[in-house]
């Protein structure tokens, strides 16, 4: 079989485009996120309907963010989504975009006491957020010092529900799922930004145009607002 393969390489362009596609990710529902033996989510549904279109194998696994994150910056073939494209980030992957626009912002339990009109009175708080996640950068470069990083979403939601952090970072989107749920409040915006695909800087370059010429097509034809619809999020203009 290799032998058929190099000499199919002689003959064709051979890419890496043989290969599986490796999408990481974490537990973030509505988003991404594991029912049973499923992987399902908002932003599942637009890789695999963007993988689809293009013909191209993929596999998607669930892990701590940190380790989703880490793999692709360094394995061949990898990618992680959703993934905030900002500055520091840009030169680190290829960027196939958006799954979302979204604003991220500080919430607190119901009934903690916990106010603040600007990022700057929020500062007095204790911020939980998880490592290696873009909202501890965020923090960090908007000033804040007073930050609990813990190894995932909801263990930080764990502590924030049991009074042992004072406010945490969210994606609006999802909060306006989580407020039905759980005693939570909004306090102020925190940072706004796309929310990407990011893939190890190796990536076959005519791979993403693809991915990305599918990803397109989707936003344009109406398809990711329906999906988002469907996880009752409703995406800003």
């Amino acid at each position: 079989m290799k032998k058929l393969l190099f000499l199919a390489c002689l003959a064709l362009p051979c890419t890496a485009h043989a290969q599986t596609v490796t999408f990481t990710t974490e537990d973030y529902a509505p988003f991404n996120y594991r029912d049973g033996k499923e992987i399902k989510g908002a932003t599942v549904e637009q890789v695999e309907k963007v993988m689809a279109a293009i013909g191209v194998d993929y596999t998607i696994e669930i892990m701590p963010w940190a380790r989703a994150f880490g793999l692709a910056r360094t394995a061949p073939m990898t990618c992680v989504f959703a993934t905030a494209h900002n500055g520091a980030r840009d030169p680190l992957f290829k960027w196939i975009e958006p799954l979302l626009i979204d604003r991220n912002i500080l919430i607190t339990r119901k009934g903690s006491g916990v106010t603040a009109g600007s990022l700057d009175e929020a500062k007095k708080y204790t911020i939980g957020t998880q490592r290696e996640d873009y909202t501890e950068t965020i923090l960090k470069e908007k000033g804040f010092t007073k930050l609990d990083v813990a190894s995932d979403f909801n263990a930080t939601l764990r502590k924030l529900l049991g009074g042992r952090i004072d406010m945490m970072p969210i994606s609006e989107l999802y909060f306006e799922k989580l407020k039905a749920d759980q005693p939570l409040e909004m306090v102020t915006v925190l940072s706004a930004q796309p929310m990407s695909i990011a893939c190890e800087k190796s990536f076959p370059d005519d791979l993403r145009a693809r991915m990305q010429a599918a990803l397109d097509k989707l936003i344009a034809d109406g398809v990711q607002k329906q999906i988002f619809l469907k996880y009752g999020m409703n995406l800003s203009e």
